[in-house]
């Protein structure tokens, strides 16, 4: 039985894959996906700039740029590299979630809540993009909407915890505060670590 090979043998092997065709994007692909599992970013990037220039439907390695470009702390960038993605394959629904993410930290609060609602339509099951779209929603400062969405998520994902914690924070804006209570209490129980702030804020509305 032929023996696993280690991360950096089988960076080598594709590094020799590639010497013996340089214009085969899976080959790069599949090399920065093991350069990125090593942690190896920059390196990784030019394997996944490679595979994009040489495939026009690589998509998933503009996606992979955009996470480098992400823990680089380059949002600008975040943005071209999934923009890049969705043109792709206009389907793509974590693009556009990451798409949704990259706006929100950016405060272009409604090109984030276009991408973010674009990403729910291709994927219902995207949880992480409900969540991020109740934060645009009151970013918007438009709390009814933001509970709206919030309480479709933990409706379809109950043991989501992060999903009730902002459903809490939305509710405490409304000034509903059993209810912020009741679910930032779930979260809790879930095993979200809460902010103690917001705890310390809760806390005078919590019957004795």
């Amino acid at each position: 039985m032929r023996e696993p090979q280690d991360g950096d043998d089988f960076i080598a092997e594709k590094r020799r894959l590639l010497k013996e065709n340089p214009e085969c994007a899976t080959s790069s692909y599949n090399l920065g996906v093991s350069l990125l599992e090593e942690g190896r970013l920059d390196e990784a990037a030019e394997a996944f700039r490679e595979a994009a220039e040489n495939s026009g439907r690589m998509f998933e390695a503009w996606v992979n740029l955009g996470y480098i470009y992400f823990k680089r702390g380059d949002l600008d960038m975040v943005v071209e590299a999934n923009k890049r993605a969705v043109e792709i394959e206009p389907r793509y629904a974590r693009g556009y979630a990451n798409l949704g993410f990259a706006y929100l930290q950016m405060e272009r609060t409604e090109e984030a809540i276009a991408a973010l609602k674009k990403a729910v339509e291709e994927n219902p099951d995207i949880v992480q993009a409900y969540s991020n779209l109740i934060n645009a929603y009151l970013q918007k400062e438009d709390v009814d909407k933001a509970i709206e969405i919030g309480e479709k998520l933990v409706e379809k994902a109950p043991g989501f915890a992060l999903g009730h914690n902002n459903l809490a924070f939305a509710y405490y804006c409304r000034d509903e505060y059993d209810r912020a209570i009741e679910y930032m209490d779930k979260a809790v129980a879930l095993g979200f670590q809460a902010h103690p702030d917001f705890m310390a804020k809760l806390e005078p509305y919590r019957t004795k």
